[in-house]
């Protein structure tokens, strides 16, 4: 149990500092940010209650508004995220999701991905819907979706493959 506190509480950190010290300057074209600190929430213990994950997200979520002064959208995207996982867990992994016996080190790729791109998308809609709040500024904020969307889940797969997979 302590094992999993410390390696979520370092994951948190490590997360929230990579993201305001370096993800927050980079801006390529106007349109791809990436949002990495978001992989704590996919990688949250699925056997954890979902109440330390809503109070965990918000408060990452309201700790990088904080710092990058943007007002709460990040906290709101951030609860949306950590609110649909279930369902976003049960439509890539199914079964394993039923038995609450997914280990990301061990899944297949291309359900990883599928939950990685699914919880992406929808965390960075909500992101920059509020950011913008302007009905006639829907085309900028699919671009921006779409755009910071494929870079996030880029870094956010190769990161977890990076620093969750069992070396065969």
């Amino acid at each position: 149990m302590n094992s999993i506190l410390g390696t979520n509480s370092i994951r948190f950190v490590v997360l929230l500092l990579v993201q305001v010290i370096f993800c927050s300057d980079i801006n390529f074209l106007g349109y791809i940010n990436p949002y990495i600190y978001i992989i704590f929430i996919f990688l949250f213990p699925i056997r954890e209650n979902r109440l330390v994950l809503l109070t965990t997200s918000f408060l990452l979520g309201i700790l990088i508004d904080m710092f990058l002064n943007s007002g709460g959208v990040h906290a709101s995207a951030s609860i949306l995220l950590a609110y649909a996982r279930p369902i976003f867990l049960k439509t890539s992994f199914g079964m394993l999701y039923e038995h609450q016996s997914i280990k990301f080190s061990n899944t297949e790729l291309g359900s990883l991905i599928t939950y990685i791109t699914l919880g992406t998308f929808s965390h960075h809609i909500v992101l920059f819907s509020l950011e913008v709040f302007n009905i006639s500024s829907t085309l900028l904020i699919l671009k921006k979706t779409l755009f910071s969307s494929i870079f996030t889940i880029i870094l956010c797969i190769l990161i977890i493959i990076l620093f969750s997979r069992n070396k065969k």
